[in-house]
């Protein structure tokens, strides 16, 4: 069993990480940086490139190289957790900068979907191949001042039922919301203006009144459900 993870440096990404090392199973992280601490505790089952996932053109020419399919090879299960994202640009949609908008969608979207493609092509040897799309409630539930970001999870959602209905052999997928964790995405969201972003004080609240899960109790959750018999069962779930 091996597992690519992306956005691996921190939050829930270098959690999920963290507790499949733990576990025994070797991780090829992809990110824009290094995690020194998990390179320095698991030297002997842990590789990371440092990739810009929200440029296309960057992830398509490393994809065309032969790491991805040399971590892969001889694999009996192959792992993907997409959980690269980005929550900007938040505001109405005459405030959104174009640029901005655009790498969100590289990353939150392309990106995915771009690295399912490679790792089921790359996994075609394995007798289970587990595709994994971090989403989130916003995929389901419109907020206002996020529609580039509540988008872009509606789209992995719907890319994980469609795949589904291919009824590949020996893939499974699924999109799962993993609930609301305590990460620098929640901090970005908090610093957000209440003009920028008229429902912070909904989060401010879930902040103050501890609602939020830290990223090891929720990375354990998703790694559970990831290995268990019920994963791709349903092509779009929720942690509750």
């Amino acid at each position: 069993m091996k597992a690519v993870v992306t956005g691996h440096t921190r939050g829930l990404g270098a959690a999920i990480a963290a507790h499949l090392l733990s576990s025994g199973i070797p991780v090829l992280g992809l990110a824009r940086a290094r995690n020194a601490e998990l390179e320095k505790r698991f030297p002997a089952l842990f590789q990371q490139v440092e990739l810009d996932l929200s440029d296309s053109a960057s992830l398509a020419s490393w994809l065309a190289g032969d790491t991805l399919g040399k971590f892969l090879a001889s694999c009996n299960t192959a792992l993907l957790i997409n959980n690269a994202a980005t929550v900007q640009p938040v505001g109405s949609l005459e405030s959104q900068d174009p640029l901005a908008v655009a790498r969100a969608v590289a990353l939150n979207v392309a990106a995915p979907l771009m690295l399912a493609n490679a790792v089921a092509i790359a996994g075609r040897g394995a007798a289970d191949r587990r595709i994994l799309h971090i989403s989130s409630g916003a995929g389901s539930h419109s907020l206002p001042s996020w529609s580039v970001y509540c988008a872009s999870k509606a789209a992995l959602d719907h890319h994980a039922r469609t795949v589904a209905e291919d009824r590949t052999r020996a893939l499974r997928i699924c999109s799962l919301a993993p609930g609301v964790i305590d990460t620098d995405m929640q901090a970005q969201i908090r610093a957000t203006t209440l003009e920028q972003f008229p429902l912070r004080e909904m989060f401010d609240a879930m902040k103050r009144d501890g609602q939020l899960s830290s990223p090891e109790e929720c990375a354990k959750r998703v790694v559970d459900y990831l290995l268990s018999e019920k994963f791709g069962q349903e092509p779009v779930a929720a942690l509750r």
